[in-house]
């Protein structure tokens, strides 16, 4: 996860180091989302590893500050890209699919696609995928409330409700609005999808010292 201005980096599961990513469950993760070609999973704002209901999970956050971050777009893809990234297109593609086919008992009719909706998408398909995998894994939607250093960016969250409504709305338009505070069973484990907020706190900020882009003011 990013910890500052001079390491702005954000985790991805294949290489993230929690004693519940096992290495045949890491194996599984990357295999299922990229099948035997290379390339990296998604990144996440924030992993951790924690004790859920006693037993070893993860907590995965997917944090948010304006209203434009939360986006209804497909998965993009170029053109002119490689055989392998086209291949890599295509598994992902299959990996939704069948999250949205696990699922569908839970949710009837949802709409999981790397077409349309992709980053929310990929999210719950990842915490599925987990939970198949025996790992229990909380999915928390963060909004962080009146970030003004990234107005440049885009309108900034205002408050709690605004963002439940936005988190909901997103939920909504692919049917998926029933997996909100689970829990939702899947297979050998569970996994909980939640959505919260908080104000952001700036502590010394100064715009000219932190790249855009790069991390947010201090919390």
């Amino acid at each position: 996860m990013p910890l500052g201005p001079e390491h702005p980096q954000e985790g991805r599961l294949n290489t993230f180091k929690a004693p519940v990513l096992v290495p045949h469950r890491t194996a599984a993760l990357k295999e299922w989302w990229l099948g035997q070609g290379g390339g990296n999973t998604p990144n996440w704002d924030i992993a951790v590893a924690c004790k859920v209901n006693g037993e070893d999970g993860l907590v995965l956050v997917e944090a948010k500050a304006n209203v434009q971050e939360l986006k209804a777009a497909g998965k993009w893809q170029d053109a002119k890209a490689s055989a392998e990234s086209r291949r890599n297109h295509d598994q992902i593609g299959r990996a939704i699919a069948l999250a949205a086919k696990g699922l569908s008992d839970h949710c009837p009719g949802i709409e999981l696609s790397h077409k349309a909706h992709y980053q929310l998408s990929n999210r719950i398909a990842f915490a599925w995928k987990l939970a198949s995998l025996g790992v229990p894994t909380v999915l928390v939607y963060l909004g962080f409330l009146g970030d003004q250093g990234i107005c440049d960016a885009g309108e900034p969250l205002v408050n709690d409700e605004q963002w439940q409504k936005l988190v909901g709305d997103h939920l909504e338009a692919i049917h998926a609005e029933k997996l909100l505070n689970g829990p939702v069973a899947v297979g050998a484990s569970k996994f909980w999808l939640t959505v919260r907020s908080r104000e952001v706190q700036v502590e010394n900020y100064s715009p000219e010292r932190v790249p855009r882009g790069k991390v947010r003011p201090a919390l």
